[in-house]
């Protein structure tokens, strides 16, 4: 239960970083502003979040190619260094790389 808490810890986390980024990208004027601002976001808090190390964090913010209306900031954490992978070498545990994502509408209503 240790582990896997750590581990939703962390997911919850990179799920958070992503809502976070994404809100604050809505500001922009275009995708390149809002680019700047996911980058700046993640870069001056990632390292705020419970059980992220922000050095092992990646990043793509772009609008979406299905809804040009809607803005979608990906996360993916490099999770090998989490202490939990060594806590119970027995028990099937989940892959290293956690991905979250966050979409958000542009444009006003």
């Amino acid at each position: 239960m240790v582990a896997y808490g750590i581990y939703f810890g962390a997911a919850n986390s990179v799920q958070q970083i992503a809502a976070d980024a994404a809100r604050t990208a809505i500001s922009g004027l275009n995708q390149t502003e809002r680019q700047t601002l996911v980058a700046s976001f993640v870069t001056n808090n990632a390292s705020g979040y419970p059980f992220v190390d922000a050095s092992k964090l990646t990043y793509q913010a772009n609008d979406s190619v299905a809804d040009g209306s809607q803005f979608v900031v990906s996360i993916q954490y490099d999770a090998r260094n989490l202490p939990i992978w060594n806590l119970f070498p027995g028990i099937a545990m989940p892959g290293t790389t956690i991905t979250r994502q966050s979409t958000i509408r542009v444009g006003g209503i």
